[in-house]
């Protein structure tokens, strides 16, 4: 009779220790790694503001499926997205392409007051290859700010304000300039200006950040005020990457209505390196927009890991947003993660720790989740 209970009492111990297994987050077993470079966040996690969403993809013949895990993911607590708005702009302007006649992704355009002739594909691969601002700032002349936001929202994609242009100063303003077309080589047509809605103050967490900033050259001894800025939370940015990524998973009006070559494109430049689109890989090295991994060295990445990703740093604020695939060990996950550097509480000093802290630290937090995908 105990030699039958101790089998039962086993069994279920057993089976408790398989079901935790199976539940854990894995997020917990990575963030717990000895590895300096995240001990040295995590052992001070109040100060840096770290949300992370990390997305393990079985597939199943014809199927996939997405088991998310959090770690202190808040859409309610704001941080500074910078140049990871370029993403949902850039695959909105492929978008609003095809309810238009007279302009393609190739069609050679310029804004009103710019010297610069361009195409939407030019200035997408500008900024998923260096994340050029200007680059991105002429797609919001062509869409709008009121444009961006409501077709998010009608997506199915919530808690995205899109306010401002960037590092320009008409930032704010709110009337866009038009596009002059070229029809053919001797013949223009120039869009109408959009007015746009002004933007509300944001009340989110976390708006009013640090202790001063700097203006004009003094320092302002009171909390820099982000009510006004860009806002892009965690949720929304991998909820737009599944969207490009596999819009087979959504309903018609959630997913972004791409052709196929205009998704072939907007992949190939997300996942393209700086030299495969022409700048100089001693400036524009591998890693240099892509930070989970690689972004803490210079070495080239290999040809068979793929990394489909935007990343943004500004105000001390470093994320990135990718969808890692690795074809030579059939492994691919989505993560999305952000954190504050910005030690002394000053903003608009460009004194953070970019470099010291917060590269090293995504670029870790993508080794410690690949190491793991590669052991499941």
């Amino acid at each position: 009779m105990k030699k039958q209970i101790l089998i039962i009492l086993g069994c279920c111990l057993l089976w408790i220790s398989c079901s935790q297994t199976k539940n854990h987050n894995p997020l917990e077993i990575v963030l717990s790694s000895n590895d300096s470079k995240i001990k040295k966040v995590m052992d001070s996690i109040g100060q840096y503001e770290v949300q992370i969403r990390y997305t393990h993809i079985k597939r199943e013949n014809d199927s996939v499926f997405f088991k998310d895990y959090d770690f202190q993911v808040d859409n309610q607590r704001y941080f500074y997205p910078a140049s990871t708005v370029k993403f949902p702009i850039a695959t909105l302007a492929l978008e609003k392409l095809n309810g238009l006649d007279s302009l393609t992704m190739n069609t050679l355009f310029y804004v009103e007051g710019d010297s610069v002739e361009t195409t939407i594909a030019k200035e997408i691969t500008k900024i998923f290859a260096v994340s050029d601002n200007e680059a991105n700032n002429r797609l919001v002349e062509f869409l709008g700010q009121d444009e961006i936001n409501q077709k998010l929202k009608e997506k199915g994609i919530e808690g995205v304000r899109i306010s401002h242009r960037l590092s320009t100063d008409n930032a704010y303003e709110i009337t866009t300039k038009p596009l002059i077309i070229y029809l053919n080589d001797s013949t223009t047509t120039t869009s109408i200006p959009i007015i746009n809605t002004s933007p509300v103050p944001l009340v989110e967490k976390g708006v009013l950040k640090g202790k001063g900033f700097i203006e004009d050259d003094f320092l302002i001894n009171e909390p820099f005020n982000m009510s006004l800025k860009n806002k892009y939370p965690i949720d929304a940015q991998h909820n737009v990457l599944k969207r490009v990524l596999f819009p087979e998973k959504f309903k018609d009006a959630e997913q972004f209505h791409l052709s196929v070559s205009q998704r072939d494109f907007l992949l190939s430049s997300m996942s393209n390196l700086p030299k495969d689109v022409g700048y100089n890989p001693k400036t524009y090295y591998d890693s240099y927009g892509k930070f989970f991994i690689y972004g803490d060295s210079k070495e080239n990445i290999p040809d068979y890991i793929k990394v489909y990703n935007k990343v943004g740093y500004a105000y001390g604020t470093l994320t990135d947003c990718a969808y890692i695939l690795d074809s030579k060990n059939n492994v691919e996950f989505l993560l999305t993660a952000t954190l504050l550097v910005n030690k002394n509480g000053i903003f608009n000093d460009n004194t953070y720790e970019f470099e010291e802290v917060g590269i090293p630290f995504l670029a870790q937090l993508g080794r410690e989740l690949y190491k793991y995908e590669l052991t499941r």
